[in-house]
This record gives C-alpha cells, structure tokens and sequence, in this order.
C-alpha cells in the first residue's frame, strides 16, 4: 500500500486515493495516519498529564493527532478532510475521545442518538462489557446522551457536531473513563492492556455498523477498522523474539543423548534396571536470555492482537529457558504441565477407546521395505510439487548419519540415514512432515512476522493436530499409529498421577498390549527431562481440530503459519486488515480423490478409532 509523503506542507486533499494511507506530522503539532479506503476517524486532542489516552487513539486504522492550540487550523482541516470523505463514501464518521475527571467509572457517548440509534447501541453495549472490573472492583457502565457538542459545555471544541454534520459526516464525542491510571497518573499497565484490547473491540464494532448502513464502503468486517500498518519497531520486536528462540533448541536440549544404552540396559535386566538420563550441555545462558527477552517494549505496541501474541509468545519462551535451567529435576515436570496444559478427561476417554477397539499390529513393525534415499526422493517430489506454487521455494532433503530422528527445521527435512519404513508410512509421513510441517514453515516464512514460520505460542498442538489429520485424509493413518497417539495419552496421564517410569512401561506393555520397543519409547519420551508432557499434544490436538472442523471451520486457513487455534480469529482479524497473507503454497492432498468423502466424515464427527 502506498504511503503519502511526511512533510509538514499543507495536506492537497484531491491526493486521496483509493489504496494509499497518507501518514504525517502537521502544523502545531498534529499528526495524520489516514487510510484512504477507510470512512472513519478517531481524533483525539492532546493535552498534558492525559497518560496513555493517546493510545487507545492509536488502535485504529485512521487517527488524528491534535495540538494543543490553534484549533482554527485543526477545524478547517477537519471540514476539509470530512467534505472529501463524505463525497467519495457517502458519509463520514469521526470519532473524539477524551478522558473523563479521576474517579470516573463511566462511559459517556455524545452525539445525535436519535439519527443513529443502532450505532451508538451498538457502542454502548459493547462498552459495557470492557473489562468490568478493574482494580479496587468498580464497575464500568456506558450511558448516551442525545446532544449537539461533542462535550457538553466545553467552549473550547474545534468542532461541533452541527458543523460536522454541514461537511456531510457525522461526530461522536466519547468520553472515557480513565480507569487504567491512578489520580496521580501512573498507569497500571497489565490493566490498561486489556481494557486497550475491549476498547478497541466496542470502537470497531460499533464504527462498523454505521459505515455498512450509512456508506458505500466495501468493508466487509470491523475488523478492517483496526491498524493496518506494522511499525518498525514491531517488526524489530518480533525479529528479535525470533532470534531469541533460534539460538537455541529446545526439544534437542530435552532429549536425552544416551537413549540407546537406557533401552539395552532396561531390556537386557528384565525391564528392572534404568540408567540416568542424561543430556546435552546447554550451549547458552537462560538468564542472559531472559534478559533479552524482557528487555523488548512489547508493552508499547498498540495493536492489540500483536500485542497480545508476542505478550504470549515472550512468557513461553521464558518457560522453556526455565526449563532448561531445571532438566532432571521436578520442577521440569511442573513447567511442563503448565506449559502443556495438562489433560481433559475427554482427551483421556478418546485414547482409552481408541485401545480397547484397536489392537497392534505385529506384522508392521517388523516390515520396513523402504529406506531412507526411497523417502528422500518421495519426498523431494513433495518439494517439487511446492515448487510449481512458488517458484521460489528452496527446502531440500538431507539424509545424516548424525540425526537419529525424522525431523523438519526451518522448513528442511532431516533423514537418518539408517532410517526404514513402509509405504503406507511413507505417504502419511510426506503429508505429516513436508505437507504440514516444512509447509507451513514456508507460509509463515511469507508472512510480515517471522513469528509465524517460528511458532506463536503453542502452536504444536494444532500443528501436531493438522499433521496427524492429513495423515488420515490421504489415507494413510494406520493402528499403530493411531495407538501410539493414544498410549502417549495414557502414558501422560499415568505421569500426571505420580506413576513412575515401570509403572508406565508395564502400563503399557500388559495392560494396553504394547510390544516392549513402541512401550519404551512413548514411556522414555513421557520422563525425559524430569517429565515431559509434549507427546500428549498429537492425539489432544487431532481431537481439538476435529471440534473445529464440526463447527464449520477452514482447514486451508490453517495452513498460513505456525499458530494455535485460539489464535484463528486474531489471525483472521490480521489477515483482514492486510497486515498478513493466506497460504501461498497448499498440501497435495486437498486434491486428493478421497479428500472430499473423508473431510466430510471428520466435519460428522468420525470416531478416532475409525479414522484406520
């Protein structure tokens, strides 16, 4: 989108075009952040010891910043600018805010409340609900007063709503209680944060009942209305939360280093004895990290959904370089409970069923046709088919003899060299892998936040949740496979109960009819660290998706980037206002023959045990 030059020369008015924002400082003071396509202002005048009003000015799309005298400059701009607007939509609606005396706890909405009384309804509802209670537990309530001054006997104002009205707009003064502050004007931050996020919700939603009557605007949502632009500093914000996170890597440093001689020891002692875990030396330092982290004014942004995902994002990487700190110990386990979220009881229902009607296959295990060059090439095929979408995809195929575990980083793929599997594996691993996990690293890579090829906050879940599901629609989700998402369930539960490392084996391998390797494995992933909880997320996360799915849900949406579901409809709200894309490269598998018969089952609401 183009941008209007930045001087402080008078504005040419007749420069308004469709698809451009005009953003600069003006006389006296003033700023402009104007989007052209966008028949709403919020204006607000700048006045001293007002701490933090100016920021609820901030969270829309078009704001005007006014001086604090020369108003005859700011009123004769603004008719200008309302005259223009309300020529090309129909009508234009600004918005005054300002905040009310100390000890306010009261919205005041002013304007002409019998010409608009759906909008100002709508304000005022909305209202209503932001953040009910605040410190010291007053309540908020919003009232309308039908008058023709933005505020009452304020003889002051540059602008009456009857000379607003004269240009063809229409003005709504409203004044705000300034709740998120003490009398002495010190800002309580963690408040002022979320009633920031309300505000910004009842403006947008309110504005935008007035511009789909009243204009000829094509906004189709309200939340269109909110900020549309990413500031510099936002960008170097998440590029330094993205550095953060990529020096160092987490699930490698909870992995223990010497899995082989625990699996021959325990087996060779009749499941009795347990060598240590033992792990990688930590290659930085948590504390110098946490500093970092911490030192980044993610405060400071105005945008309340970006404000919100990197608030998030900044308190699980935290967790991790705790966790870190306290590998081996229990305190890893509760972390990791935190961070993981425990377990529903529906989640542990699912995974009974699913092994009491599932049993093991033997005969998979022990037939592995393909090796590791066979996958790679299927595999590269995979990245070719990407390739047709976008011309400028690079990821590539890597066979090691230093990796032990199939894995994408960074969108590449990481093969043993020793590894073997069947075909049936090999299709719904190309699809869980590359058609999900290097896919959506490369969407997100395409997006203005690098946090969405990095991962926003617990992101692995609808990841794990969307890999598992392709699995299925291409047809290639086995028993074992299944029964290994659920014995992980089962596994976690048992942990969550204080059961120890035999006890969960023997859980699985007698009780559920587990071979002794696949009971080993899921049980030693469960203990590594001191107690990890992440292998609980594949089965939680298929399970979830499928409720999202039933409700009507896009599963192509999903494919934009690393996030979890919470965040769809803050995704959805950024994407709607431009500040991120949809996916530029889609799965093969949505032009699978049995796509459609099998998404439709699942939107039914399939059983899990009968996705094999």
């Amino acid at each position: 989108m183009k941008a209007a030059a930045t001087s402080k020369q008078e504005i040419r008015l007749d420069d308004l075009k469709p698809g451009e924002r005009t953003v600069k400082e003006l006389p006296h003071d003033g700023y402009l952040f104007l989007e052209h396509d966008v028949p709403f202002l919020i204006i607000y005048r700048n006045i001293p010891n007002d701490e933090a009003t100016i920021r609820l000015a901030r969270t829309g799309a078009s704001y005007l910043i006014i001086g604090k005298d020369n108003f005859e400059y700011f009123k004769k701009f603004v008719k200008q600018l309302t005259e223009k607007m309300s020529a090309r939509f129909g009508s234009f609606i600004l918005m005054e805010i300002y905040s009310g005396d100390s000890g306010s706890t009261e919205f005041v909405i002013r304007g002409p409340a019998h010409k608009l009384p759906v909008s100002l309804e709508v304000l005022k509802e909305e209202l209503d609900k932001v953040e009910s209670k605040r410190y010291g537990g007053q309540m908020l309530t919003a009232k309308i007063e039908q008058t023709k001054q933005r505020q009452g006997d304020d003889n002051q104002a540059f602008c009456s709503i009857a000379e607003i009205k004269e240009c063809g707009g229409t003005l709504i003064g409203l004044e705000v209680p300034p709740v998120y502050r003490n009398k002495k004007g010190n800002l309580y931050p963690l408040y002022f944060k979320r009633f920031r996020d309300g505000f910004a919700s009842a403006i947008h939603k309110a504005v935008f009942e007035f511009i789909r009557v009243q204009t000829s605007s094509d906004i189709q949502s309200f939340a269109a209305l909110g900020k549309r632009e990413i500031h510099e500093e936002v960008y170097n914000i998440d590029r330094a939360l993205t550095e953060i996170e990529s020096s160092y890597q987490f699930l490698l440093l909870v992995a223990p280093v010497n899995i082989q001689s625990m699996r021959e020891c325990f087996f060779k002692t009749n499941y009795e004895k347990l060598n240590p875990f033992h792990y990688r030396l930590l290659p930085i330092d948590p504390d110098i990290l946490k500093r970092k982290l911490y030192d980044l004014r993610i405060d400071e942004i105005d945008d309340p959904a970006i404000s919100f995902l990197f608030d998030e994002k900044r308190e699980e990487i935290d967790q991790q370089l705790t966790m870190l700190k306290e590998r081996g110990s229990s305190n890893f386990f509760y972390r990791s409970v935190r961070l993981y979220q425990g377990l529903e009881k529906k989640i542990v229902s699912e995974a009974e069923l699913i092994l009491q009607n599932i049993s093991e296959d033997a005969k998979q295990e022990k037939v592995k046709p393909l090796d590791a060059k066979t996958f790679g090439k299927m595999a590269e095929n995979e990245f070719d088919y990407f390739r047709t979408q976008s011309s400028d995809y690079t990821c590539r195929v890597h066979i090691r003899e230093d990796v032990n575990v199939m894995m994408v980083s960074k969108g590449e793929l990481y093969l043993p060299a020793d590894y073997t599997l069947t075909k049936s594996e090999a299709n719904a691993l190309i699809q869980h892998e590359v058609g999900t996990h290097a896919l959506t690293y490369y969407n997100g890579s395409q997006q203005p936040l690098s946090q969405l090829s990095q991962g926003l906050a617990d992101y692995d879940s609808l990841q794990e949740g969307i890999a598992v599901l392709s699995e299925y629609l291409i047809g290639g989700l086995t028993k074992n496979r299944l029964r290994t998402l659920a014995g992980r369930v089962i596994a976690g539960e048992a942990l969550l109960n204080g059961a120890g490392f035999k006890e969960v084996f023997n859980l699985l391998h007698t009780t559920h009819g587990f071979s002794r390797e696949p009971a080993f494995n899921i049980t030693s992933r469960i203990f590594q660290g001191g107690g990890f909880l992440k292998d609980i997320i594949y089965l939680k996360g298929l399970i979830e998706l499928r409720e999202y799915l039933m409700d009507g849900g896009n599963l192509e949406f999903l494919l934009a980037g690393k996030f979890a579901l919470k965040h769809a409809p803050m995704i959805k709200d950024l994407t709607q206002r431009g500040l991120l894309k949809s996916p530029v490269i889609k799965p093969r598998y949505l032009n699978d023959a049995g796509f459609k018969e099998r998404i439709t089952k699942v939107r039914q609401g399939i059983a899990l045990s009968k996705m094999v």
